[in-house]
């Protein structure tokens, strides 16, 4: 996967991590101490999180092993 489709993706899932923090915002659940422990937004929040950082770290590998190629 290129570079640019990478970064395209990170884009995305960034979106999508906002717009699931703008529906937690409004959650209930959210405004107790341990709200988002048992929330499942949270939950989707972390998991497009993991995705974003591996995604990430793709990318920094392409850029590093495109400048050992320079």
């Amino acid at each position: 996967m290129s570079i640019s489709k990478l970064e395209e993706e990170v884009e995305k899932l960034q979106e999508e991590r906002e717009e699931l923090e703008a529906k937690c915002d409004t959650l209930d659940l959210c405004k107790e101490d341990d709200g988002c422990s048992k929330c499942d937004v949270y939950k989707k929040i972390e998991a497009v999180d993991d995705k974003i950082e591996e995604l990430e770290d793709k990318i920094e590998d392409l850029v590093s092993a495109d400048e050992e190629d320079d």
